[in-house]
């Protein structure tokens, strides 16, 4: 836990006040993940499954000496099938969230988007978040969709900021602020997602998007640094204090997401939205504190999301979500 930002560690702190989760670890053979789930296990937040080559993922369990009952770990011959083992699972109610571990994560989303066999929910975009600490910055922020929905239209970056509005309601946000980004913060017409960005904030004005304050196009600068905002000149509610940022597209998002990582030593959880079940969706190469504080989100998504059955009924009149084909939802592999 020494590595775990304060504001991060409270999301797990809040965890550790409910019931564990059984969750389903999609190729759990990994240093990194055996150690995440060690610790979030030994923190009462989770019960594990660990499905891949079961002999391989016993003895990875003894060198971490970790004691783990037969029962946590299932076998599986290939990523596919681990894949559709945790889907499984989940659809049976034998487990309440599921986890990437040592999988691609196009492999993972076939099994989890499958249409006869998948977790998808009816009349919801399948979506993802960075909920990211960064020491130079006072809150949490979430950063979506960096990671699903490639390049989305406006339909589809509704239903998606709809996601993450409700997840930061779960996560004790009332009422978040969302900046729209863009590369400026002028409408522009022959730059399409600034067009997209006073779309949102019109429609968040009349309560076309639920919950939240949406201002936008914001270019980065204005969005999280009050200072830049001023000296544009630029009058926002969300200027230099926005909780979420949503992102023109997937490689815009991805980068700034990673460039925070990698460079401005920021703590990025993971989690996919839109699915029957809570999906911890991390990186291959994120570390242990990323994946613990991932867990602890899906802890609390698993508990306090009945709150907003209610809600999911009001949005569908404005903010159906068309069929979603896998090729428009097809991430890299990472």
């Amino acid at each position: 836990m020494n590595y775990v930002a304060n504001k991060l560690l409270h999301l797990i702190d809040q965890a550790k006040s409910y019931a564990p989760i059984r969750v389903a670890v999609v190729d759990a053979l990994q240093t990194v993940v055996i150690e995440t789930l060690r610790e979030a296990h030994a923190l009462g937040i989770i019960e594990p499954r660990l499905i891949g080559d079961a002999a391989s993922i016993t003895a990875l369990c003894k060198a971490q000496n970790w004691v783990v009952q037969d029962d946590w770990i299932i076998q599986a011959d290939t990523d596919s099938e681990a894949a559709e083992k945790a889907v499984e699972l989940a659809r049976t109610g034998q487990v309440d969230a599921v986890m990437k571990g040592n999988i691609h994560t196009d492999v993972l989303m076939h099994a989890l988007l499958d249409k006869e066999h998948g977790l998808r929910v009816p009349g919801r975009r399948v979506s993802h978040v960075f909920i990211v600490e960064v020491s130079s910055y006072p809150k949490l922020i979430g950063i979506t969709d960096a990671a699903i929905n490639i390049a989305p239209d406006l339909n589809a970056k509704a239903q998606i900021l709809q996601n993450t509005i409700e997840l930061f309601h779960l996560l004790g946000i009332d009422r978040p602020k969302v900046a729209v980004l863009s590369a400026v913060e002028t409408v522009n017409t022959e730059i399409a997602s600034t067009l997209d960005a006073a779309c949102l904030t019109l429609m968040s004005q009349r309560d076309q998007l639920i919950g939240a304050t949406v201002d936008g196009p914001l270019a980065f600068d204005n969005a999280i640094s009050r200072k830049a905002a001023d000296e544009k000149g630029i009058v926002s509610p969300v200027a230099g204090d926005a909780d979420i940022l949503l992102v023109p597209d997937l490689i815009s998002g991805n980068i700034l997401a990673k460039n925070l990582e990698y460079l401005a030593k920021a703590v990025a959880a993971g989690v996919a939205l839109g699915f029957s079940v809570p999906v911890v969706l991390t990186s291959r190469a994120d570390p242990a504190p990323a994946r613990l504080a991932s867990l602890a989100i899906a802890v609390l998504m698993h508990h306090r999301t009945p709150k907003l059955k209610m809600r999911v009924k009001i949005l569908e009149s404005s903010l159906c979500c068309a069929p979603q084909p896998e090729h428009t939802c097809c991430p890299p592999k990472g």
